[in-house]
């Protein structure tokens, strides 16, 4: 879709959270990606953290970021599985607003087009939570590119037409 370059560009601030039983932020490759990938495309680098597949952490670290004002934007990298440990959905789910069910779609029938019937295994999600946006994502490399070139790159993208998740901030919290 196209970018209206008759339009301002107006920078996210993003907060970067990764769901790791195993990483450290010395080893984050993800959410290394993720911060280049923001960066490099204008926006701020709001906070970023690392914390172990645990709801009530996770969900605590959401509701910290959702409240704070200097955050527009969320993104998540990892425990979006299957397995026992994966909560992040169910996380992300506990402070929603809104979810916004199609991000998950899209992000799938994406992956599918790199990783085939693989991506089944992906609970990939997103939601407004009180204003803010949420996007879950897998915590591979792979699936964080995916993610950002294939929807978030432009729907973060105030140019980018026909509509965007950036015009919409001001009535996140219409009632």
């Amino acid at each position: 879709m196209p970018i209206d370059t008759t339009r301002n560009f107006t920078p996210v601030r993003i907060a970067v959270l990764t769901v790791s039983d195993t990483r450290s932020l010395a080893e984050d490759r993800s959410g290394d990606t993720l911060a280049g990938l923001l960066t490099d495309a204008g926006h701020e680098l709001a906070d970023r953290t690392i914390l172990r597949d645990d709801a009530d952490q996770i969900v605590a670290q959401l509701n910290r970021w959702i409240d704070d004002a200097s955050i527009d934007c969320i993104l998540t990298t990892g425990g979006t599985g299957v397995t026992g440990r994966d909560v992040t959905p169910e996380a992300v789910e506990r402070v929603a607003t809104k979810m916004i069910p199609g991000f998950g779609e899209l992000f799938r029938w994406l992956s599918y087009q790199t990783i085939g019937t693989s991506t089944i295994q992906s609970r990939a999600c997103a939601c407004v939570a009180r204003g803010t946006y949420i996007f879950a994502l897998p915590g591979s490399t792979g699936a964080v590119k995916d993610a950002w070139n294939g929807i978030l790159r432009d729907q973060l993208d105030s140019r980018h037409r026909p509509c965007n998740f950036v015009e919409l901030m001001p009535r996140l919290l219409e009632q």
